[in-house]
């Protein structure tokens, strides 16, 4: 099942650009990079040809030459039926895409975009789950490198909530009209925003990875899509501590795999908790930061979480305030969360009764949101007790951004908002998301979970009326 995507206008953008590079699309194994890609080079191109690097380790060898194009292009030109996307496709130059998938398993393919770039006869499209670990291929001697400033690079992201609205069929009309409501700043007709909540509950506990998403748009069966969630999670790990050995080879770094599985496992019990700040003696009780770190960021770099640090000050730019001694883990998708608890909340969630963790959940929903608007993720606490959940920079603005369960009050966000002190100064005003209709009370905005979608990609200046 092909869903529409966003990338897709990307992709469509770059197509067209005269100048433009090679293409390396990165992202978690399983958010569709490879689906998305053979359809747009279907739609796009008259010719294509497609290249796994994981399925056929054969085709590495091509790469180990000179990189002639010519030549290569000859043997891409020799491959059967089952590596041409469109039939009959052959290498006209201008009007054929090369699609080279699980490029990281071949690191002279890779090599190989600058010359592609130089020669300008056909354009390349080249994927991979693994290309953001760091040290992947470094037992790789016969690695040529990477061109520097001859490829491009875009990160895909499992589905937002538009996404999945529009996997459901949900009316588009609906879908605009309370896009309109956001961006004029005016209530929701009541019975558009029960729905949305209910489109909301049943995208946390679905998520975004497009075969959970596909599973429950088949099924409508909430127990199936809990099973492919299991296999997604065992197809994860069997990546973890991964690499390539001299021979090009896959190994595992069984020490670094266990380190990895352990924080991994770690993370619903760390959200779980009152004070939910990554803490390493919830993985073992002689847990250090140093034996743990790289596990942390092999898990980061490969797209599985996301990490929300504490910030010393209040103060532009967010990034030079933050401390890496204290964070937060997230997962990247809302689904990998509920699909991480082993008991079934999801009826709970869906029907409104769950007690105990609701606030996390709505939290790591709004985390979900900013990890696919690419903003980054930051909290403010004090050892005085003073937490908000999120900080964001929007529009060269500092907001608060406090997340709601239960329509609770926003104590800690409102000490700073009243404070006459230097340092909160910079603070423009504090959005709250909750299950409440939108409204605006002083320096408050007030929007419903099921709005961050958009409100991350579309901050507006509610301030000015």
């Amino acid at each position: 099942m092909i869903f529409r995507r966003k990338i897709l206008e990307e992709l469509k953008s770059r197509k067209d650009d005269k100048k433009k590079k090679p293409l390396i699309i990165k992202g978690l194994r399983q958010v569709g990079k490879t689906s998305i890609v053979k359809e747009f080079a279907r739609k796009n191109y008259e010719n294509a040809f497609i290249l796994d690097f994981r399925k056929q380790r054969s085709l590495s060898t091509y790469f180990d030459g000179d990189f002639d194009i010519n030549k290569i292009s000859l043997f891409i030109s020799s491959l059967d039926d089952s590596n041409r996307i469109i039939k009959n496709s052959k290498l006209i130059p201008y009007k054929t895409v090369l699609i080279f998938d699980e490029i990281q398993d071949c690191p002279n393919a890779r090599s190989s975009l600058k010359y592609f770039k130089e020669d300008g006869r056909f354009d390349v499209i080249a994927t991979g789950s693994l290309l953001g670990i760091k040290g992947y291929n470094n037992e790789v001697s016969s690695f040529r490198g990477i061109g520097v400033g001859n490829e491009s690079e875009l990160i895909m992201t499992s589905m937002d909530f538009e996404e999945f609205l529009w996997a459901n069929n949900v009316d588009s009309n609906l879908i605009d009209y309370i896009k309109d409501c956001y961006i004029n700043k005016r209530e929701i007709n009541s019975f558009v925003h029960n729905l949305f909540l209910d489109w909301i509950k049943k995208y946390i506990v679905v998520g975004g990875l497009p075969e959970v998403v596909a599973t429950f748009v088949d099924t409508n069966d909430l127990k199936e899509v809990k099973k492919v969630k299991k296999d997604l999670f065992k197809t994860y790990e069997s990546d973890f501590g991964t690499h390539l050995n001299k021979d090009l080879e896959l190994k595992v770094d069984e020490s670094l795999k266990l380190k990895i599985m352990q924080v991994f496992k770690s993370i619903p019990r760390q959200l779980g908790k009152e004070n939910n700040k990554f803490q390493f003696s919830y993985i073992s009780h002689n847990a250090r930061k140093r034996d743990y770190e790289s596990a942390i960021t092999w898990l980061y770099d490969y797209g599985l979480i996301d990490i929300s640090y504490n910030l010393n000050s209040l103060s532009s730019p967010l990034s030079f305030f933050s401390n890496d001694e204290h964070f937060k883990i997230f997962f990247s998708d809302i689904g990998l969360l509920t699909g991480s608890i082993d008991e079934d909340i999801d009826s709970k969630i869906l029907t409104d009764t769950l007690k105990m963790g609701k606030g996390i959940i709505y939290e790591s929903l709004i985390a979900d949101s900013l990890h696919k608007a690419f903003i980054p993720l930051y909290y403010f606490s004090k050892s005085s007790g003073l937490e908000i959940d999120f900080i964001s920079s929007l529009n060269n603005k500092i907001y608060l951004v406090e997340v709601k369960a239960r329509n609770g009050n926003t104590k800690a966000s409102k000490i700073i908002l009243n404070s006459n002190e230097d340092k909160y100064n910079e603070v423009e005003g504090l959005i709250k998301f909750t299950s409440s209709n939108i409204g605006i009370v002083n320096k408050i905005f007030t929007i419903p979970y099921y709005l961050s979608f958009y409100f991350f990609t579309n901050p507006i200046d509610f301030l000015n009326r």
